[in-house]
């Protein structure tokens, strides 16, 4: 068994007894200072108007580190160095700057978080029953594979009006992997340049209110497996103009899929938005692949600047199995405008309701008929064709569905303005297997898929829930704060 302790600096202006003490303990080649000592001395800055200073300068190492207890941090400020790779620093925290395991409630206020090392996570909750609470602080990471919070094994961990900033790749400042859990942010600013780092990274269950959330380089959102974020009151701004993989030719704001890594469990994949804005830069709106998912939108305000972008895409890509890896998508929209193209493949399809008011105003499959399309338009909601379209299925009023001289074909039949129609919806399967839709098997041999917002071997990097749905056992020995 070993230790991760914490090195403290600035902290012998104490009294000469503590002074004595640290020297004799550095005398004993025990110059740090365990996580249990200094945890009650962190709440007293508070009171006093003083910053203390924790670092770490160890491969693996942490500066703060909880185990099974509770601690409490105020007005601190961590500074981590040091490099780790691969599945121990994603899947299980080490190298994080702040750490909390088994079960550890660690309450963070008015820190500062700084770290500069590969591998390097800002603040790491892992297990199923731990809990970070972070709250009035700063956040920034320098290299890549470093998110700014970070769930996996079932951890929690609540941010309330952080500010977080990531540079390197495959750094999603909110980011889960293997095992998932819950993240919950309110307020705050978060901000990401990397290549393969959107803001937001999903195989938890992610929930955003009130915050402003900008990715310069790539998605804005990515939601893995049966996983799910919500958004409420954000501005989402994405500017997706690099790429991890080879695995599409599409640029998008949000992707939902599923890489069959086996770091996320295979199910229907949520993302909703309420209120708030998604603008994106380049490329598509939405784009799925290799899952089922239900998007949620109402009352958002969504502009495409790229003026060939498309609304929606579901199609194949090179993640799961050729044939059976297109998207499956219901797209739910209650008061909402939805504006340009919806492009649904053979192996792909869409269910489409519009209700309370919705209006959208574009085309489906405007080159013909592809994957099946169900479309249901409640009274008082429009769809206003922008170009011919194909669709499998219709449900609408009378004046539901404005032609503006542009063909609707549903089915074998070319739809009449005026006309009203019931149709049935598309059957969705959703498999818990952990392979594409329908249930694909088991992940190819071999390294794992390159996923769009990862690192590691194989871009396992940032991953989920694992496919029995189990947090993973940590390998080795366990830390001790």
């Amino acid at each position: 068994m070993f230790t991760y302790t914490i090195t403290r600096k600035g902290f012998f202006a104490m009294a000469t007894s503590m002074a004595a003490m640290l020297a004799s303990c550095a005398a004993q080649g025990k110059d740090d200072v365990s996580q249990t000592e200094v945890g009650s001395d962190e709440t007293a800055n508070a009171e006093t108007g003083t910053r203390e200073s924790i670092t770490d300068d160890t491969n693996g190492g942490h500066a703060i580190a909880v185990s099974a207890t509770t601690s409490d941090y105020v007005s601190v400020d961590v500074t981590k160095t040091g490099d780790d790779d691969g599945d121990e620093a994603d899947f299980y925290g080490t190298n994080a700057a702040v750490y909390a395991e088994e079960g550890a409630t660690l309450n963070l206020d008015d820190v500062t978080v700084t770290t500069n090392g590969a591998h390097a996570n800002a603040v790491f909750s892992y297990g199923e029953g731990t809990v970070v609470s972070i709250s009035n602080s700063t956040i920034e990471t320098s290299s890549n594979n470093s998110g700014a919070i970070m769930v996996t094994g079932g951890g929690t961990l609540v941010a309330t009006n952080v500010t977080a900033h990531t540079a390197g790749n495959s750094s999603a400042p909110i980011r889960s992997d293997r095992g998932g859990g819950l993240q919950q942010v309110t307020g705050g600013t978060f901000t990401c340049d990397g290549v393969g780092s959107p803001v937001i990274y999903s195989t938890a269950d992610v929930q955003v209110t009130g915050a402003s959330l900008e990715s310069t380089s790539a998605q804005g959102v990515v939601v893995e497996g049966k996983n799910s974020v919500s958004l409420t009151d954000c501005d989402l701004v994405a500017s997706n103009v690099s790429k991890n993989s080879d695995k599409s030719d599409w640029y998008q704001a949000v992707m939902i899929y599923q890489s069959m890594s086996g770091d996320a469990a295979q199910g229907e994949a949520t993302f909703t938005a309420k209120g708030g804005s998604i603008t994106n830069k380049n490329g598509d709106v939405f784009f799925v692949n290799n899952t089922v998912c239900t998007i949620g939108l109402e009352g958002t305000t969504i502009t495409n600047e790229d003026a060939s972008g498309n609304f929606l895409r579901a199609a194949a890509a090179g993640w799961g199995n050729e044939g059976s890896n297109g998207g499956q998508v219901t797209i739910n929209a209650r008061g909402q405008q939805l504006d340009g193209a919806m492009l649904v493949d053979e192996v792909s399809n869409l269910n489409l309701y519009l209700v309370d008011g919705s209006t959208f105003v574009g085309s489906i499959n405007p080159e013909g008929a592809a994957g099946e399309v169900y479309v249901e338009v409640e009274d008082g909601s429009t769809w206003e064709l922008s170009a011919d379209s194909h669709i499998t299925a219709l449900t609408c009023g009378a004046d539901a569905i404005k032609l503006n001289g542009f063909v609707l074909t549903v089915g074998d039949a070319t739809y009449e303005e005026g006309a009203a129609s019931t149709g049935e919806p598309i059957e969705v399967q959703v498999s818990e297997s952990t392979g594409g839709p329908g249930g694909n098997g088991e992940p190819p041999a071999g390294e794992p898929p390159a996923k769009p917002g990862a690192g590691g071997p194989g871009g396992a990097g940032q991953g989920g829930e694992p496919p029995a749905g189990e947090p993973p056992a940590k390998p080795g020995e366990t830390h001790e704060g």
